[in-house]
């Protein structure tokens, strides 16, 4: 499709140089200028096959799929048959729908008729209709495609569960213990509280830090500081930075 695109587009400006009438350039070689010219020809059809044959296939398509569309609205939706499922299968010889439908049953004749409908009055050719009456004679490739997704769904829901549980072991968001440590110790200048890691050895410990900045020429009692936030968090590895 790459190779087709800038093909055009060298033929678009190809015909606009012609169109301004600027003078070809000769090489005073005329059997040369020939063999460009008949290259040009040769690579002109060997791409425009292929464009042509692609661009009819996805008319084509695109035609079969809304004359399908049509007639399941026109012959079960607007009948009130509800269609719990489709599928369309234009690569199978002959072409398939597949139509599952819920409560309502057919019989052979009804599909036979319908079957007629397909090529008589949508113009859908080489195209046979299968009508599943209701869930329990859904094929075993539905049955497992649904419970393929319900998986997928049930493992992205256990992986954002644990990764939102272990983000709130790393957050902390209580406001009103800053506000309350910023009036009982007004020598504090910047504060944040979180929990790190620590690493000893082959051991991790996971401890709250709060790591501080008391104003220039302001004392604070650390100890005292400590066995506040000790209470307040009820924590008794308290791990204290003083950044200075």
């Amino acid at each position: 499709l790459y190779s087709i695109n800038c093909f055009f587009i060298a033929i678009a400006t190809f015909t606009i140089v012609k169109f301004l009438k600027y003078k070809p350039v000769s090489t005073q070689d005329k059997k040369f200028d020939r063999k460009v010219k008949y290259s040009i020809y040769i690579l002109f059809t060997i791409m425009i096959v292929p464009s042509i044959f692609l661009a009819y296939r996805l008319i084509s398509d695109n035609k079969y799929t809304k004359n399908v569309e049509n007639f399941i609205k026109n012959e079960f939706t607007d009948r009130g048959h509800t269609v719990i499922y489709k599928k369309i299968n234009q690569n199978d010889t002959p072409k398939t729908i597949e139509l599952v439908l819920l409560n309502q049953r057919m019989d052979s004749i009804e599909i036979q008729a319908l079957n007629k409908k397909l090529s008589d009055t949508y113009e859908i050719k080489d195209t046979k209709l299968l009508i599943k009456n209701n869930s329990s004679n859904l094929k075993s490739e539905i049955l497992a495609e649904i419970n393929q997704q319900n998986k997928d769904f049930s493992e992205k829901d256990i992986i954002i569960q644990n990764l939102t549980s272990e983000l709130n072991e790393y957050k902390f968001d209580d406001r009103q213990l800053i506000k309350e440590l910023r009036i009982i110790f007004p020598e504090v200048e910047n504060i944040s509280i979180g929990k790190l890691n620590s690493y000893e050895k082959d051991s991790r410990k996971q401890e709250n830090t709060v790591i501080y900045q008391i104003k220039e020429k302001e004392k604070l009692d650390e100890e005292k500081l400590k066995k506040w936030l000790q209470t307040k968090l009820n924590d008794q590895n308290i791990r204290l930075i003083n950044t200075k």
